[in-house]
């Protein structure tokens, strides 16, 4: 899954792609790459985001989606908002990839259930604004576990087959450097859920904290290896910034493995 964000204002590459044009040549050079979703944002998630108002984030995304999804791609919109999702539906995606879990809008979860589109339910302690001030959990596993597992139950319950669901354990949202490389880890634990587990390391902050504190587009070496860690313990999709890079590595280290 290669990631486009159509932000002037995301942790690793704000602005890079916040022109439309450019990001939807961003989003064709990542096809060509090897990246079999392309997953478009117009809201920064980072931690100590402001919201972004609505109709901006639609105007950013839906041409986005519309010329890359209209090329025959699969999109994914990375929205928690319930209008956004509809405008991104409306113009082709075919996932909708939630950083609350379908809990931060009071629509979303219908209209999830009726889009008959895949989700990712992703666990985030608190609020992007707040959610890096002190991260505290008992058993960081064991605690995003229990609450991805009753995400699930209720997104069946609103009527989601659970073939369509995939995980997120929220790398980097609402964790310490500590619980991301325990989540890693651990990853395989999230299988008995019965979902796909969804990775997103790239270029997280983690990685600056166990090395020598890069700046974003600085911690390539350590992504790729957040992904093969991923990988190795049943990750069905890696969420990445790059594409080819990864999927050069996920090569070599299959025809080892």
């Amino acid at each position: 899954m290669g990631i486009i964000n159509v932000t002037p204002d995301s942790f690793s590459d704000g602005g890079d792609y916040a022109d439309i044009d450019a990001a939807i040549k961003r989003g064709l050079e990542m096809v060509a790459d090897g990246a079999d979703i392309l997953d478009v944002g117009g809201e920064s998630t980072r931690p100590g985001s402001q919201p972004t108002p609505l109709d901006v984030e639609i105007e950013r995304v839906t041409p986005v989606v519309a010329a890359l999804a209209g090329a025959g791609h699969v999109v994914s919109i990375d929205s928690r908002h319930a209008r956004v999702m509809v405008a991104a539906l409306d113009a082709g995606a075919r996932i909708i990839n939630d950083v609350t879990a379908l809990t931060g809008d009071p629509e979303s979860l219908d209209l999830a259930a009726h889009s008959g589109a895949e989700i990712v339910l992703m666990h985030m302690l608190g609020a992007p604004l707040t959610m890096q001030e002190n991260p505290t959990y008992q058993d960081v596993v064991g605690e995003i576990h229990a609450y991805l597992s009753r995400r699930i139950q209720v997104c069946q319950a609103a009527g989601v087959d659970a073939g369509r669901i995939l995980v997120d354990p929220g790398i980097g949202f609402g964790k310490t450097v500590e619980h991301n490389v325990t989540l890693i880890r651990d990853l395989q634990r999230f299988k008995d859920l019965g979902a796909g587990s969804l990775l997103g390391a790239s270029r997280k902050s983690f990685i600056a904290g166990l090395s020598a504190k890069e700046p974003a587009k600085r911690r390539l070496g350590g992504s790729i290896a957040a992904a093969l860690a991923g990988a190795s313990r049943g990750a069905r999709v890696l969420r990445v910034h790059d594409v080819a890079e990864t999927v050069q590595a996920l090569k070599i280290w299959r025809a080892v493995a």
